[in-house]
């Protein structure tokens, strides 16, 4: 039996900055820098971005076990454990502190990449990782893909996924051998200057800002005002990645919505139409490394009754949808030299 501090880096975990104490038992593995989050002064902005979506670790080990020691807060999403790239278990127990176990294959025999996904809709702290019946050291697990980045609202942080695995980011990040960093905020996803700048600074070889619906559906813009505010967090970004691919994909369908003025008088439609011309106005202004992606495209109208489990966010299955249409897309990119 060892036992493993969670920052260990034999645990190679990925999709986080780095590590928070604050209160409650073990470690916190953080997506965005905490220290500037007041700056957006939104509680739920703050409390959405210690969630801990697209954050897991692996480890490549004969280990005939794993054990972990977890704090989970609300929000329901299971823990994924995948073992050489399959989903091996899914765990459901909910809100608590926890210590949770889960039988591995390799049991004294050949190692095998265990990794843990943890829930993509909660708060996770991590006391401790033990393996146990191995015969061989644990080893880090080298991570050489591409870095991606991706920002947006509820429809990056998948709130119907059937696990944090099985998101549509973490679903197109498996199929391509990309290190995903998940910068979804259910409901937050306000172009705030502290997440641009959390981008900006992000190590990324490409990068996809999902962007519109949230803005629309709670009016915080007008028709005036957010075409600049996709440009200004369009050009943050830029500032810290000149010649890497940064995607802007505009609102997918929502047929209730369409032709509905929202309390600024904005309709989805002109939100949308607004969001691409903010992003061909960069496009003349000489950003070649900026691209398009139409969100009609990917969910069309008359797909949003099979993708959708409200009329606006994706399905479990719909998920996979998302990550096939998305990820071909994204796929026609050339990222840049010496993106491993």
């Amino acid at each position: 039996m060892e036992r493993f501090a969670p920052d260990d880096p034999r645990l190679s975990f990925d999709g986080i900055v780095g590590w928070s104490h604050g209160s409650g038992s073990g470690l916190l593995p953080s997506r965005m820098p905490l220290d500037r989050l007041a700056t957006a002064m939104s509680d739920n902005l703050a409390r959405l971005a210690r969630t801990t979506a697209g954050v897991r670790f692996a480890v490549r080990t004969d280990a005939a076990s794993i054990e972990l020691d977890v704090e989970i807060g609300p929000g329901g999403s299971p823990l994924d454990v995948r073992v050489d790239g399959v989903l091996a278990h899914r765990w459901t127990g909910g809100p608590g502190r926890h210590r949770i176990g889960f039988a591995l294959p390799a049991g004294g025999g050949t190692p095998v990449e265990v990794e843990v996904w943890l829930p993509h809709l909660s708060v996770t702290r991590i006391a401790a990782v033990t393996l146990s019946g191995h015969s061989a050291a644990p080893l880090a697990v080298d991570r050489p893909g591409p870095r991606w980045v991706v920002y947006g609202s509820s429809i990056t942080h998948c709130m119907f996924a059937a696990g944090p695995s099985e998101t549509w980011p973490a679903l197109v990040a498996a199929e391509r051998g990309w290190r995903l960093r998940n910068l979804g905020f259910a409901g937050e996803a306000y172009l705030d200057p502290v997440v641009a700048r959390a981008v900006r600074d992000a190590p990324a070889d490409l990068i996809t800002l999902e962007l519109g619906v949230n803005a629309y559906i709670r009016g915080a813009f007008t028709a005036r005002t957010w075409g600049p505010a996709v440009c200004g967090f369009v050009e943050t970004v830029r500032d810290g990645h000149p010649g890497v691919p940064v995607v802007v994909l505009t609102p997918l369908a929502s047929p209730g919505r369409e032709q509905a003025a929202n309390s600024a008088g904005m309709t989805l439609s002109e939100a949308r139409a607004r969001t691409a011309d903010a992003v061909r106005v960069l496009q003349r202004l000489g950003d070649r490394d900026l691209h398009l992606l139409d969100g009609l495209a990917v969910v069309p109208v008359e797909d949003a009754g099979r993708v959708y489990a409200d009329g606006l966010h994706p399905t479990a299955e719909g998920e996979h949808v998302l990550a096939g249409r998305i990820g071909a897309a994204l796929g026609k990119l050339p990222l840049p030299p010496g993106a491993s």
